[in-house]
């Protein structure tokens, strides 16, 4: 998979139900846009409030809705290698093309914790595993050389990598080689990314410009540097301002400005508070949204 995959938002009604009418609907926007795949429950799928009946349903309804169409990349990870496991093996009964697993928060585990960590949920499932890197997220980075371990592994085939620090791609690529895939994680630095050597990013931005991310990916990774900051630029004000509070309460507010999908969102975030809305507003209308 190159280019944009979506970390696609949990639609839910005003009263915190998942909404599988209005996640169908995101999952045509995107089958329409030409959006290059789904990463589903993820963080920005608010992975940490649904609970596993809940977890299995919408990775089971994206395969459903998107089959054929979509590639499909489970997020499944958590802060204990056993739950990850439980829920990863209920997934992998399911045709998803893979999984997303975030390095384990609150812990703090050690380099060698981390490669155990994965070890483990790689060997228990038969689908390939993305690893995920988020240290703003998680107080623990997990660093180039430990990723190059892991990359031996014949059942992990790529990283996204949250960082936002671009020279990572040429140490990650160093030590992993030219078959391990790169994924941006931070759509801020998501072009960088992809022209120093990257294949694309798990994007929050193409929740609701997803033509355009992923025109501007095709662009970064061809090489086209030109074209690809042109288009970048009409998205920039996204890129920045869908994180003017926690990820994700601004894109689900957005998309809710568009009519795509219901306020629901489940504490302890809350909806976007009414100060942040004009700047979220601004960017929707630079990048022709509105």
């Amino acid at each position: 998979m190159t280019g944009s995959l979506v970390a696609i938002v949990t639609p839910m009604t005003a009263d915190g139900e998942v909404d599988f009418a209005a996640f169908a609907r995101l999952i045509d926007f995107h089958a329409e846009a030409g959006t290059d795949g789904l990463v589903v429950a993820g963080t920005t799928g608010e992975s940490a409030t649904l609970t596993k009946s809940e977890h299995v349903a919408v990775i089971a309804a994206a395969v459903e809705h998107g089959a054929g169409r979509l590639p499909i990349i489970a997020g499944t990870g958590s802060n204990s290698t056993a739950q990850t496991v439980d829920l990863s093996v209920e997934v992998d009964k399911l045709a998803v093309d893979g999984f997303l697993v975030v390095t384990p928060y609150y812990n703090k585990p050690t380099q060698a914790g981390l490669v155990a960590h994965f070890t483990r949920v790689a060997d228990s499932v038969s689908k390939p595993l993305m690893l995920y890197n988020v240290p703003g997220r998680t107080a623990v980075d997990m660093v180039p050389a430990t990723v190059g371990q892991l990359a031996e592994h014949p059942n992990i085939f790529g990283i996204k990598e949250a960082t936002g620090d671009v020279s990572r791609v040429a140490s990650l690529r160093e030590r992993c080689g030219t078959a391990f895939a790169l994924y941006s994680g931070d759509d801020a630095t998501a072009r960088e990314f992809m022209l120093a050597g990257g294949q694309g990013v798990v994007s929050v931005t193409a929740n609701v410009a997803p033509a355009a991310m992923t025109a501007m990916c095709r662009a970064a990774v061809a090489g086209d540097a030109e074209q690809a900051a042109a288009l970048d630029a009409g998205l920039a004000a996204l890129h920045a301002d869908l994180f003017v509070e926690a990820n994700p309460i601004p894109v689900k507010w957005a998309l809710q400005r568009m009519g795509m999908i219901d306020a629901g969102i489940r504490l302890p975030l809350l909806p976007l508070s009414d100060g942040a809305q004009p700047t979220v507003e601004a960017a929707m209308q630079q990048a022709g949204l509105l």
